[in-house]
């Protein structure tokens, strides 16, 4: 059997970035002296004079970024979502979520996975944190072809939007030829009635390799994609709710504010009798290690779903 190909998200960015670039001219780049980590180098190495470098400085960036939105321009502001979101936070809610200025912010380096670079760099936080933000819309992509796709709509969607990358490579799912990216809409990868496991992002493959275990223990297990995290696919969470009575939401991010706690929202305010358990970071910060030990360390695994949706 050959291996499933894996390619970062981040490597994603950078090529759709540039893709995007070739045929509209309103695109510019900001990086914060990452460009070769976040992927805009890419963009850069195309497009030189659309390209800029604004040091390690991200506050000023999104600033600057704000700015050329307002002056009609669609800029894309990139750095590692530690910096992005925690350093920048100011920044983009009073310059970009207030004024809803047209910025999309593309933030490499999330959770668990950025591996030796340690607990300081982590950002198991920034769903959180841009979810709290009025007017942000926030996403993160489970694979390269989702990515892609989820640049481009970024691009088509008129105001501020925030999106997670991830610095491993991750499967590449064989997608239907016709796949498109819909903001806020998820995607149901593998009916089920018994439990229905909600993931995103890098968990989404662990969540397809969960149900196949689930499968073996007699379990019928529905696997949701959900790409977006803000809007929320609220319809389709309360038909899992209604349909299998159990959910377990999957994330490499806290259990607190981001897809657990919106998809808990969602269930206790329909009313709806349904048992959720939410896999994630728990209330501590990460360490230092290789990625694929910390992601098993921390549970972020299909072994770990599957037990979770069996307990219930």
């Amino acid at each position: 059997m050959s291996e499933v190909k894996k390619i970062a998200t981040r490597e994603s960015y950078g090529n759709a970035l540039k893709e995007l670039g070739a045929s509209h001219p309103d695109i510019i780049v900001f990086d914060a002296d990452l460009a070769g980590s976040t992927k805009t180098a890419v963009f850069g190495k195309a497009f030189p004079d659309r390209h800029f470098d604004c040091g390690i400085a991200e506050g000023n960036m999104m600033c600057v970024a704000a700015g050329a939105a307002a002056m009609g321009m669609t800029p894309f502001a990139s750095s590692f979502a530690m910096f992005a979101s925690g350093r920048a936070f100011e920044q983009i809610r009073n310059s970009i979520g207030y004024p809803r200025l047209n910025v999309k912010i593309c933030a490499s380096h999330a959770g668990i996975s950025v591996g030796e670079d340690g607990a300081s760099h982590q950002c198991c936080e920034d769903f959180a944190i841009m979810r709290a933000i009025p007017n942000m819309v926030v996403m993160c992509p489970a694979d390269d072809v989702e990515a892609r796709a989820m640049v481009r709509a970024a691009y088509e969607y008129k105001g501020p939007v925030y999106i997670r990358l991830g610095r491993s490579p991750v499967p590449v799912f064989d997608h239907r030829p016709d796949y498109s990216f819909t903001i806020g809409k998820g995607e149901v990868l593998a009916e089920g009635d018994d439990v229905a496991v909600i993931a995103t992002g890098l968990m989404v493959y662990e969540a397809m390799e969960a149900a196949k275990r689930l499968r073996e223990e007699g379990v019928s297990a529905r696997v949701i994609n959900m790409a977006t995290i803000k809007p929320l696919d609220e319809e389709l969470v309360l038909k899992a709710a209604r349909e299998c009575g159990r959910i377990v939401t999957a994330e490499e991010h806290s259990v607190i504010g981001g897809l657990g706690e919106a998809v808990c929202a969602a269930v206790a305010e329909s009313g709806i009798p349904c048992k959720v358990r939410r896999v994630g970071v728990n209330d501590e910060f990460g360490r230092s290690g290789p990625a694929d030990a910390l992601l098993k360390r921390f549970g972020l695994s299909a072994e770990h779903i599957a037990e979770v949706a069996l307990r219930i």
